[in-house]
Protein backbone atom coordinates (compact mmCIF):
# COMPACT_ATOMS: atom_id res chain seq x y z
CA UNK A 1 0.00 0.00 0.00
CA UNK A 2 1.13 3.23 -0.58
CA UNK A 3 2.75 5.44 2.40
CA UNK A 4 1.09 8.69 1.41
CA UNK A 5 -2.57 7.93 2.09
CA UNK A 6 -3.65 11.06 3.13
CA UNK A 7 -3.09 14.63 1.63
CA UNK A 8 -2.91 17.95 3.72
CA UNK A 9 -4.26 20.72 2.24
CA UNK A 10 -2.74 24.19 3.35
CA UNK A 11 -5.02 26.97 2.89
CA UNK A 12 -3.75 30.25 3.04
CA UNK A 13 -5.93 32.90 4.48
CA UNK A 14 -5.36 36.35 4.19
CA UNK A 15 -5.95 38.00 7.10
CA UNK A 16 -6.48 34.56 8.66
CA UNK A 17 -8.99 34.78 11.56
CA UNK A 18 -9.91 31.68 13.68
CA UNK A 19 -13.74 32.65 12.60
CA UNK A 20 -12.56 32.28 8.84
CA UNK A 21 -10.89 28.90 9.71
CA UNK A 22 -13.95 27.43 11.34
CA UNK A 23 -15.97 28.32 8.40
CA UNK A 24 -13.81 26.64 6.05
CA UNK A 25 -13.54 23.39 8.07
CA UNK A 26 -16.94 23.11 8.33
CA UNK A 27 -17.37 24.14 4.12
CA UNK A 28 -14.28 21.19 4.09
CA UNK A 29 -15.87 18.78 5.91
CA UNK A 30 -18.36 17.44 3.44
CA UNK A 31 -15.60 16.70 0.78
CA UNK A 32 -14.61 14.68 2.90
CA UNK A 33 -12.09 16.20 4.71
CA UNK A 34 -11.62 14.66 8.25
CA UNK A 35 -8.99 16.27 10.06
CA UNK A 36 -8.02 19.98 10.52
CA UNK A 37 -5.30 22.30 12.36
CA UNK A 38 -4.75 25.84 12.01
CA UNK A 39 -1.30 27.36 11.34
CA UNK A 40 -0.98 31.47 11.00
CA UNK A 41 -1.73 31.92 8.12
CA UNK A 42 -2.77 28.48 6.99
CA UNK A 43 -5.68 26.06 7.69
CA UNK A 44 -4.59 22.57 6.90
CA UNK A 45 -7.07 20.15 6.61
CA UNK A 46 -6.60 16.22 5.70
CA UNK A 47 -8.37 13.94 3.32
CA UNK A 48 -7.12 10.45 1.86
CA UNK A 49 -5.75 10.56 -1.41
CA UNK A 50 -8.13 8.65 -2.95
CA UNK A 51 -10.88 11.14 -2.25
CA UNK A 52 -9.33 14.04 -3.04
CA UNK A 53 -10.88 16.36 -5.82
CA UNK A 54 -9.15 19.40 -6.43
CA UNK A 55 -11.59 20.91 -8.80
CA UNK A 56 -14.05 20.37 -5.36
CA UNK A 57 -11.82 21.94 -3.32
CA UNK A 58 -11.63 24.87 -5.88
CA UNK A 59 -15.25 25.21 -5.96
CA UNK A 60 -15.88 25.50 -1.98
CA UNK A 61 -12.93 27.67 -1.42
CA UNK A 62 -13.77 30.30 -4.25
CA UNK A 63 -16.62 32.03 -2.52
CA UNK A 64 -14.50 33.02 0.38
CA UNK A 65 -12.33 36.20 -0.16
CA UNK A 66 -10.26 35.46 2.42
CA UNK A 67 -8.84 32.77 1.10
CA UNK A 68 -5.65 33.52 -0.77
CA UNK A 69 -4.83 29.91 -2.03
CA UNK A 70 -4.25 26.30 -1.65
CA UNK A 71 -1.67 23.43 -2.07
CA UNK A 72 -2.23 19.46 -1.76
CA UNK A 73 1.18 17.86 0.01
CA UNK A 74 0.95 14.15 0.47
CA UNK A 75 1.66 13.10 3.80
CA UNK A 76 2.40 9.85 6.25
CA UNK A 77 -0.77 8.31 7.45
CA UNK A 78 -1.53 8.89 11.35
CA UNK A 79 -3.94 8.16 13.58
CA UNK A 80 -7.21 10.76 13.22
CA UNK A 81 -9.27 9.49 15.58
CA UNK A 82 -6.39 10.23 18.04
CA UNK A 83 -5.11 13.68 16.86
CA UNK A 84 -9.27 14.65 17.21
CA UNK A 85 -9.06 13.56 20.52
CA UNK A 86 -5.82 15.11 21.83
CA UNK A 87 -8.09 18.47 19.98
CA UNK A 88 -11.74 18.05 21.34
CA UNK A 89 -12.55 20.33 24.31
CA UNK A 90 -15.92 19.85 26.43
CA UNK A 91 -18.24 22.55 26.46
CA UNK A 92 -19.83 23.65 29.79
CA UNK A 93 -23.10 25.84 29.26
CA UNK A 94 -23.76 28.26 32.11
CA UNK A 95 -23.02 25.76 35.15
CA UNK A 96 -25.75 23.65 33.23
CA UNK A 97 -25.05 21.73 29.96
CA UNK A 98 -21.43 19.81 29.76
CA UNK A 99 -20.77 18.46 25.91
CA UNK A 100 -17.62 15.92 26.37
CA UNK A 101 -15.97 12.57 25.46
CA UNK A 102 -15.25 9.70 28.00
CA UNK A 103 -11.31 10.55 27.91
CA UNK A 104 -12.37 14.13 29.02
CA UNK A 105 -11.50 14.65 32.49
CA UNK A 106 -12.36 16.68 35.83
CA UNK A 107 -14.98 18.13 33.68
CA UNK A 108 -18.11 19.10 36.27
CA UNK A 109 -21.55 17.02 36.21
CA UNK A 110 -24.20 19.46 35.26
CA UNK A 111 -27.97 19.51 34.93
CA UNK A 112 -27.41 18.05 31.46
CA UNK A 113 -25.16 16.06 30.11
CA UNK A 114 -24.16 15.05 26.60
CA UNK A 115 -21.71 12.29 25.37
CA UNK A 116 -20.20 12.30 22.17
CA UNK A 117 -18.15 9.04 20.99
CA UNK A 118 -14.59 10.07 19.65
CA UNK A 119 -14.86 7.84 16.78
CA UNK A 120 -17.99 9.65 15.43
CA UNK A 121 -16.32 12.21 12.73
CA UNK A 122 -17.99 15.39 13.34
CA UNK A 123 -17.34 16.76 16.27
CA UNK A 124 -18.64 19.40 18.06
CA UNK A 125 -19.23 21.60 15.18
CA UNK A 126 -18.60 25.90 15.81
CA UNK A 127 -18.37 25.94 19.74
CA UNK A 128 -19.48 29.72 20.04
CA UNK A 129 -22.85 29.15 17.65
CA UNK A 130 -23.29 25.45 19.66
CA UNK A 131 -23.11 27.27 22.70
CA UNK A 132 -25.43 30.23 22.07
CA UNK A 133 -28.28 27.43 20.68
CA UNK A 134 -28.04 25.49 23.49
CA UNK A 135 -28.11 29.06 26.12
CA UNK A 136 -31.32 29.78 24.30
CA UNK A 137 -32.83 26.38 24.64
CA UNK A 138 -32.49 26.44 28.23
CA UNK A 139 -34.60 29.53 28.52
CA UNK A 140 -37.83 27.79 26.27
CA UNK A 141 -40.23 25.32 27.51
CA UNK A 142 -39.18 21.97 25.98
CA UNK A 143 -41.09 19.67 28.08
CA UNK A 144 -43.62 17.97 25.94
CA UNK A 145 -42.62 19.75 22.97
CA UNK A 146 -41.92 18.34 19.68
CA UNK A 147 -38.50 19.79 17.88
CA UNK A 148 -36.21 19.64 14.94
CA UNK A 149 -32.63 20.32 14.57
CA UNK A 150 -31.70 20.98 11.65
CA UNK A 151 -28.46 20.11 9.82
CA UNK A 152 -27.74 18.27 13.28
CA UNK A 153 -24.04 16.58 12.64
CA UNK A 154 -23.32 14.60 15.91
CA UNK A 155 -27.30 15.93 17.09
CA UNK A 156 -25.66 17.61 20.19
CA UNK A 157 -28.64 19.71 20.16
CA UNK A 158 -31.37 17.33 19.35
CA UNK A 159 -29.96 15.18 22.40
CA UNK A 160 -30.18 18.28 24.53
CA UNK A 161 -34.02 18.93 23.86
CA UNK A 162 -34.84 15.20 24.66
CA UNK A 163 -33.21 15.57 28.03
CA UNK A 164 -35.12 18.56 28.30
CA UNK A 165 -37.98 16.74 27.92
CA UNK A 166 -39.23 17.27 24.30
CA UNK A 167 -41.62 14.54 23.41
CA UNK A 168 -40.51 14.14 20.14
CA UNK A 169 -37.33 15.06 18.05
CA UNK A 170 -36.23 14.60 14.03
CA UNK A 171 -32.59 15.67 13.57
CA UNK A 172 -31.57 15.90 9.80
CA UNK A 173 -28.33 16.17 8.49
CA UNK A 174 -27.55 16.20 4.36
CA UNK A 175 -24.67 14.06 5.07
CA UNK A 176 -25.20 9.97 6.04
CA UNK A 177 -21.77 10.50 8.09
CA UNK A 178 -23.32 13.10 10.30
CA UNK A 179 -26.41 11.47 10.20
CA UNK A 180 -24.93 8.12 11.67
CA UNK A 181 -23.10 9.80 13.79
CA UNK A 182 -26.00 10.97 15.19
CA UNK A 183 -27.77 8.06 15.13
CA UNK A 184 -25.31 6.79 17.21
CA UNK A 185 -24.99 9.23 19.84
CA UNK A 186 -28.71 9.82 20.50
CA UNK A 187 -28.33 5.75 21.42
CA UNK A 188 -25.61 6.49 23.51
CA UNK A 189 -27.10 9.32 25.72
CA UNK A 190 -30.37 7.10 26.00
CA UNK A 191 -32.40 9.28 24.08
CA UNK A 192 -32.65 7.38 21.12
CA UNK A 193 -36.95 6.38 21.54
CA UNK A 194 -38.01 9.92 21.62
CA UNK A 195 -34.91 10.76 18.61
CA UNK A 196 -35.57 10.08 15.20
CA UNK A 197 -32.82 10.86 12.74
CA UNK A 198 -32.52 11.10 8.92
CA UNK A 199 -30.03 11.61 6.23
CA UNK A 200 -32.03 14.70 3.88
CA UNK A 201 -32.66 18.28 3.77
CA UNK A 202 -35.68 20.46 4.66
CA UNK A 203 -37.89 18.30 1.84
CA UNK A 204 -38.03 16.26 4.57
CA UNK A 205 -40.20 18.50 7.41
CA UNK A 206 -43.72 18.48 7.96
CA UNK A 207 -46.00 21.12 7.64
CA UNK A 208 -47.38 22.68 11.08
CA UNK A 209 -45.38 20.14 12.93
CA UNK A 210 -42.84 21.51 15.10
CA UNK A 211 -42.75 23.67 18.73
CA UNK A 212 -39.32 24.60 17.78
CA UNK A 213 -36.76 24.29 15.15
CA UNK A 214 -33.47 24.44 15.42
CA UNK A 215 -31.01 25.52 12.54
CA UNK A 216 -27.57 25.68 13.29
CA UNK A 217 -26.32 26.02 9.55
CA UNK A 218 -24.70 27.95 7.42
CA UNK A 219 -26.58 31.59 6.25
CA UNK A 220 -26.71 30.80 2.85
CA UNK A 221 -28.95 27.30 3.61
CA UNK A 222 -30.87 29.12 6.24
CA UNK A 223 -32.00 32.12 3.86
CA UNK A 224 -32.90 29.32 1.40
CA UNK A 225 -34.72 26.64 3.54
CA UNK A 226 -36.43 29.89 5.92
CA UNK A 227 -39.57 29.12 4.06
CA UNK A 228 -40.01 25.81 4.85
CA UNK A 229 -39.44 26.15 8.24
CA UNK A 230 -41.59 28.83 8.77
CA UNK A 231 -44.54 26.35 7.34
CA UNK A 232 -43.17 23.63 9.51
CA UNK A 233 -43.57 25.45 12.61
CA UNK A 234 -46.74 25.26 14.33
CA UNK A 235 -48.32 28.73 15.35
CA UNK A 236 -46.59 29.92 18.66
CA UNK A 237 -43.65 28.02 17.54
CA UNK A 238 -39.88 29.46 17.94
CA UNK A 239 -37.32 29.12 15.26
CA UNK A 240 -33.61 29.46 16.86
CA UNK A 241 -30.96 29.56 14.30
CA UNK A 242 -27.31 30.61 14.46
CA UNK A 243 -23.97 29.44 12.33
CA UNK A 244 -23.52 32.81 10.56
CA UNK A 245 -21.93 36.08 11.85
CA UNK A 246 -23.00 39.12 13.63
CA UNK A 247 -22.07 40.77 10.11
CA UNK A 248 -24.69 38.55 8.75
CA UNK A 249 -27.67 38.61 11.34
CA UNK A 250 -29.61 41.72 9.46
CA UNK A 251 -30.29 39.61 6.47
CA UNK A 252 -30.96 36.29 8.32
CA UNK A 253 -33.85 38.87 10.37
CA UNK A 254 -35.36 40.61 6.83
CA UNK A 255 -35.71 37.25 5.37
CA UNK A 256 -37.64 36.49 9.01
CA UNK A 257 -39.84 39.28 8.87
CA UNK A 258 -40.61 38.98 5.24
CA UNK A 259 -42.07 35.86 6.01
CA UNK A 260 -44.09 36.78 9.31
CA UNK A 261 -41.72 35.73 12.06
CA UNK A 262 -41.31 37.88 14.80
CA UNK A 263 -38.18 38.65 16.94
CA UNK A 264 -37.73 37.21 20.14
CA UNK A 265 -34.32 37.63 20.83
CA UNK A 266 -30.41 37.58 19.95
CA UNK A 267 -27.18 36.67 21.16
CA UNK A 268 -23.49 37.08 19.91
CA UNK A 269 -20.47 35.57 20.82
CA UNK A 270 -16.72 36.37 19.31
CA UNK A 271 -18.79 37.62 15.84
CA UNK A 272 -20.76 34.87 15.72
CA UNK A 273 -24.65 35.69 16.43
CA UNK A 274 -28.04 33.49 17.05
CA UNK A 275 -31.17 34.79 16.99
CA UNK A 276 -34.59 33.59 17.84
CA UNK A 277 -37.99 34.10 15.93
CA UNK A 278 -41.93 33.38 17.01
CA UNK A 279 -44.51 32.22 14.57
CA UNK A 280 -47.47 34.66 15.40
Amino acid sequence: MNSFEYLEVAVRLSPFTEEGAEVLMAELADLPFDSFATEDPFLKAYIPTDAYRASDVKVVLSGYDFVAGFQAVPVQGQNWNKAWEESFQPIVVDGTVTVKAPFNERVPHTRYNIWIDPQMAFGTGYHHTTYMMMQRMLALPLRGASVCDMGCGTAILAILAAKMGARKVFAVDIDAVAARSAWGNCRWNKVGTRVETACGDASLLQMGTYDVLLANIHRNIILEDLPTYVRSLKRGGHLLSSGFYEADAPAVSAAALALGLKPAGSSARETWACLEFVKE
